[in-house]
C-alpha cells in the first residue's frame, strides 16, 4: 500500500510513535526532498537505511504510475518536507493514480501547520476554508482575494516571508482594513511567534522584515445586513444559476445569519 506520513513541521518531538516505526521498517521512501528527509532519519536517531526516491512537483505526474505499481508489491511510504503529503504538498497526483488503480492508501496522522495555525490564531474555528499560497502576480492575486472577500469561514493561507507585507497589504485592501487576522511565524520551533492584530497594521508591522515559516490566518466577512426579502432573492438567484436549494439557503443563511431553514422554506413558499 501507500502509506502517506506527517512529518515534523518544526519540532522533532511532534513525530509520532508510528511514524518513527514506519521509517525504522521502510523499504523505500518517496520523499519531496530526499536531503530532508536524510536529516530527518539522522535526527530521529533511525538506524534503517531505505532507498530514497524523489518526488515533487516537477516529477510527480512522471513517477506516480512507476510509484504506484511498486506499492502494489512493497509498502510505499511517502513523505514530505513537513506536515502530511498532499496537503499544498507533493502527493496527490500519486494518491489519485493509487485510487483509479485500486492500490490501498493510508495515512499515519501528525503535525499539520494549517490546523496548528487555526488553533492558536484565536479566530473562529467551527468552520475554515484552507487557500494555500495565493498567486505571486499583483493582479491574479487581487482577483483571488475579491472572490474571497465575502467568505465568512476563518481563512488559512501560506506565504512566503519575502512577500507577507505585500500580501497582507493586499488583503486588507480586499478585506478592510480591520479585519482581524493572525500571522503565525516558526510554528513548534524555537522562535514561535504569534502576532494578532487587524490586517492594515499587521501589514505595517511585516514591513520591516519577517523570517521563517509563515501561516496567515484571517478572520472571516462579517454576516450582513439583509433583509429577509433580499436573502430569498439571493437564494432563488443562486438556485437560477443551478445550485441545489438547500445549499443556496445555507450558503446564503452563511453569509446572513439567518436561518437556513427559514431561507427554504420562503424560497418553497414563492413557488
Amino acid at each position: 500500500m501507500i502509506i502517506l506520513g506527517a512529518t515534523p513541521i518544526g519540532n522533532l518531538g511532534d513525530a509520532s510513535a508510528r511514524l518513527v516505526a514506519a521509517l525504522e521498517q521502510a523499504s523505500v521512501i518517496a520523499a519531496e526532498d530526499t536531503r530532508t528527509t536524510q536529516r530527518l532519519l539522522q535526527g530521529l536517531g533511525i538506524a534503517n537505511r531505505p532507498r530514497l526516491v524523489a518526488l515533487h512537483d516537477h516529477n510527480e505526474k512522471q513517477r506516480a504510475a512507476e510509484l504506484v505499481a511498486r506499492a502494489r508489491e512493497e509498502d510505499l511510504l511517502v513523505l514530505s518536507d513537513a506536515g502530511m503529503p498532499t496537503v499544498s504538498d507533493p502527493g496527490y497526483g500519486l494518491v489519485a493514480e493509487a485510487v483509479a488503480q485500486g492500490v490501498a492508501v493510508t495515512a499515519l496522522p501528525g503535525p499539520s501547520a494549517v490546523v496548528t495555525a487555526l488553533a492558536v490564531a484565536g479566530l473562529p474555528t467551527d468552520r475554515f476554508t484552507f487557500e494555500g499560497f495565493l498567486p505571486r502576480k499583483a493582479g491574479e492575486r487581487a482577483r483571488a482575494l475579491a472572490l474571497l472577500s465575502s467568505e465568512p469561514r476563518t481563512m488559512v493561507f501560506f506565504e512566503a516571508p519575502s512577500r507577507l507585507a505585500e500580501t497582507l497589504h493586499a488583503m486588507a485592501a480586499a478585506f478592510g482594513a480591520d479585519r482581524p487576522a493572525a500571522v503565525c511565524r516558526e510554528l513548534t520551533k524555537l522562535h514561535e511567534e504569534v502576532v494578532r492584530d487587524g490586517l492594515a497594521a499587521l501589514a505595517d508591522w511585516a514591513r520591516e522584515g519577517v523570517r521563517g515559516e509563515i501561516v496567515v490566518v484571517v478572520g472571516g466577512a462579517p454576516a450582513r445586513d439583509v433583509s429577509a426579502e433580499d436573502a430569498v432573492s439571493q437564494v432563488q438567484a443562486l438556485v437560477a444559476d443551478g445550485v441545489r436549494l438547500k445549499d443556496a439557503a445555507a450558503e446564503v443563511a452563511a453569509a446572513t445569519g439567518l436561518s437556513s431553514r427559514d431561507l427554504y422554506q420562503a424560497v418553497l413558499a414563492s413557488r
